[in-house]
This record gives C-alpha cells, structure tokens and sequence, in this order.
C-alpha cells in the first residue's frame, strides 16, 4: 500500500533526511549489502552490540563520543591534522557510521575487509601535536582510548535512551563483544566487562585535557553544525543530551557549563531520541531487497 498520510509522509521524509545525514546518498543500498549479503557473521542476531549499535540512542551517544574522545591532545590532534571536523563533518560521520554496521552487521568477510581498510588508513596518519609530541593513529593506546570513549558513550546513551537497556549481563558482553573490533585494529589492554571499562578511562584520567583544537571542535559541533536551520533545533536536544552524559570534570574543560539543567538536557536527549526512533522506523524497509 502506498503512503496516504500526512503524518506518514512526514514520517519518511524525517526519516530519509535522517538517515542519509549519517549513511550517505547511497546508504540504502550500502544497507542492504550489509544485511543481506549471506555469510556467518562475527556477532549473532540481537546480541547486545546489535541492539546497541542498531538504536536510535547512538545519535546521543555518537556526539557524547566524539567529545569525549577530543580530550586526549594526541587523538584531537591525529583528527585535527589529518581530517577534521569543520572541512567535511558528515563526510567523517558517513565513514564511523559504515564502519560501526559492517563490523557489527555485516558478513565476516566484509567486517575484516573493513578493518583491514582502516588499518591501512591508520598507518598513514601521524605527525606532531602543537605540543611537539608525536603521535601515530595506529598507536595501540590511542586505540584503545577512542575505543573505550566511544563504548562508554554507546553504552551509557542505550542504557538511558535505548529501546531496549540492557541487562548487567548483557552490558558486560557488550563491552566484550566491542574488544573484538579494537582488537583487530590493534587496541591493546581492551576491557571485557563494565567494571574493567570503567577502570580504563580511569586510567587515561591524567593524560586528557582539552586543547585549543578540542574546545574549537566542541564549540563547532555543539553551536555551529553544518545544518539548515529548520534542523537545528532538534539537533539542539541531541546535543543536549549528549552534554548531560558528560562528567562533569569533561564539561568543565570543554567549557560546556556545569550540571544544573542535567534533567532537561536528558529530557532533551530522550525526546530526541523517541523521535529520531520514530522517523527511521517510517524508512525501516526502504532499499531493502
């Protein structure tokens, strides 16, 4: 049956707007090569990196992540120097996105075929910090830090925004599930349970701080994303939402304001995220064979 609506046409023309934002103009068909190629995959159907990875909180998540992640100076400056976020942001989100469903979703095959690509990547991206310190994408410990701030920020978005939150359990095989994919990038010391998740960003405490460069990036993805303006304002509870996951020692060196209004900042994230759920389910099928 066709759309009769004005609310489901609605619907799918949020929805379709949504989804190439993050997938491209070509993220139907690259959905369907990920779901419907035959093949084992690495992770069985509904296990809690697909339900994690699959819902509408990583939009939250995702901005948590990349904020977090600009506190460690040598990451902000590998990101900085070699991609940025001002010269092509949907570009760099396009490319997390594919890569995030190809090893969650994808065949064997592709989702090694994918690692194999970054690694390559990596290997060409390093240089120096403003600082003089050196840095190098494929470093093992910087690895594992972009991987431990993006986990956490998945996690915590899923547990408070998600459709489904998980178990205990299940969070803890989430987070193993997740050290298979930096282990194959080449993460050392990857964490395998909440507890020792938890442990490990403890540990890179005394290494973050926030650069010239992190503060820049905050301010452009927070107050001057590339969007029309009718987007904005939505895009706004996103980011609400994203700053009211944040510790508060990270909002403090990102110049994000303190705690008060943390209830309405979650509140934003949560409407955000009922209704970014809401409109991707109008396209659910779309390019689907």
């Amino acid at each position: 049956m066709g759309i009769t609506t004005p609310v489901a046409r609605a619907r799918e023309q949020i929805g379709h707007a949504l989804f190439t934002k993050v997938a491209g103009t070509n993220g139907y068909d690259a959905r369907s090569r990920i779901h419907d190629t035959p093949g084992p995959r690495w992770f069985e159907a509904d296990s809690p990196i697909q339900r994690v990875h699959g819902d509408a909180s990583m939009f939250v998540g995702g901005l948590r992540a990349l904020l977090l992640q600009s506190l460690h100076p040598l990451a902000m400056a590998g990101v900085a120097g070699h991609s940025g976020y001002r010269g092509d942001p949907w570009g760099r989100l396009e490319r997390t996105s594919t890569f995030l469903a190809v090893t969650t979703f994808g065949t064997a095959d592709d989702a090694q075929a994918m690692i194999d690509r970054i690694r390559a990547v990596h290997e060409r991206v390093r240089g120096k910090a403003p600082d003089g310190r050196p840095y190098r994408a494929s470093d093992p410990h910087l690895l594992t830090w972009v991987h431990i701030a993006e986990i956490d920020s998945f996690l915590r978005a899923h547990q408070l925004h998600g459709a489904r939150p998980l178990t205990d359990a299940e969070a803890d095989t989430y987070v193993a599930q997740t050290s298979r994919v930096a282990r194959s990038l080449g993460a050392t010391d990857v964490p395998t349970t909440t507890a020792e998740l938890a442990e490990s960003l403890a540990s890179y405490r005394p290494e973050l701080t926030a650069s010239e460069a992190a503060v820049d990036t905050a301010h452009f993805l927070l107050r001057e994303p590339p969007l029309a303006w009718t987007s904005r304002q939505p895009y706004r509870l996103i980011a609400a939402g994203a700053i009211g996951l944040m510790p508060d020692w990270t909002r403090a060196e990102l110049r994000l304001g303190g705690p008060r209004g943390d209830r309405l900042r979650r509140a934003g994230g949560a409407l955000a995220t009922a209704t970014i759920r809401w409109g991707l389910a109008g396209v659910g099928t779309r390019g689907r064979a």
